[in-house]
């Protein structure tokens, strides 16, 4: 499966393909409303939407199109969420986006990051893409700090899935002077 991070490191979390007995563990996310705070849907019963929340990882994972990863902490083995490289389309434009979800109680902790930047990384060392996105709600501050701490800067703002977003950005050329140290 191309783009996926299976048996990927950081140094807190472990990366690996989703399986079905994430569920009861990802359930909460869905359980919690503040989880979708950011993105105006209509949403069925939690139990519902994280069937289809895995229904779309497995066509995402059978198609090519990249997919979420689990994330698991290495010092206890808990489950965090989820982080991954996946095939969105934005405005007729076929784009590598690094997307994350984490568990309410590991929100504000660094893992988002931790795992963003671990998927930057491997899609320019492995030259998947010449640039990576987020998608990220206009009012979704704590994401835009995840996408900034990643080096990311706002590309354009658009509608996404009937949201107002802005497309966070990076480019290989700006991940490389980022790299090396160098700022601009």
């Amino acid at each position: 499966m191309k783009f996926t991070l299976d048996n990927q490191e950081t140094e807190r979390l472990h990366f690996r393909k989703i399986q079905t007995t994430d569920f009861q563990d990802w359930l909460p996310f869905f359980e919690n409303p503040l989880s979708f705070q950011y993105w105006d849907a209509e949403l069925e019963s939690p139990k519902i939407e994280c069937k289809k929340w895995y229904a779309k990882q497995k066509h995402r994972y059978s198609h090519d199109l990249g997919g979420m990863n689990a994330l698991i902490e290495k010092d206890t083995g808990k489950f965090v969420g989820y982080c991954g490289l996946l095939v969105q389309t934005v405005d007729g434009e076929t784009e590598l986006e690094i997307g994350y979800s984490l568990l309410p109680e590991f929100w504000n902790k660094g893992f988002a990051t931790e795992a963003a930047s671990k998927c930057r990384d491997v899609a320019f060392e492995n030259d998947y893409t010449t640039s990576i996105i987020s998608i990220i709600s206009l009012t979704n501050d704590p994401s835009k700090a995840v996408a900034l701490k990643n080096g990311m800067h706002i590309s354009k703002q658009t509608v996404y899935n009937k949201n107002e977003v802005h497309i966070f950005r990076i480019t290989k050329e700006e991940w490389l002077k980022l790299k090396s140290g160098k700022n601009g």
